[in-house]
């Protein structure tokens, strides 16, 4: 299973995506804001970020800007998981460089589906 990180400043949607990953076998690491998800990517490795794109401090088009930067970091995959779902701002948040868009509120009957489907294949498991 994947570990994948978890970077979200709203309490009661954290631990529902980290109950949901855990619950499926994945280790979920998890961060309050941009600032200490960039950390704890670093510090960790993670094989998938999921990340909120409103936070304090740093918010996510940020951070995951600032991931793209560290060699270490770059081909991991980035997810934004956000209430954005205007027409258009799938693309925008492609654009600006994640590698994909999960809306909120988040399904949780197919939330470890559509999570999956961002790991690396052959990166399942490596810790």
């Amino acid at each position: 299973m994947a570990k994948i990180l978890i970077v979200e400043d709203n309490g009661s949607n954290m631990k529902l995506m980290e109950y949901l990953l855990r619950a499926f076998g994945h280790t979920a690491l998890t961060a309050r804001d941009g600032e200490a998800g960039l950390t704890a990517a670093l510090e960790h490795r993670p094989e998938l970020v999921l990340m909120d794109l409103h936070m304090p401090t740093m918010d996510g088009f940020e951070s995951c800007r600032r991931m793209r930067e560290h060699d270490i970091l770059r081909a991991m995959p980035i997810v934004a998981v956000t209430a954005s779902a205007m027409v258009g701002d799938r693309d925008l948040i492609l654009a600006r460089g994640f590698d994909g868009y999960i809306a909120k509120p988040i399904t949780p009957e197919t939330f470890v589906q559509q999570v999956e489907q961002f790991i690396p294949a052959g990166r399942e498991g490596v810790q």
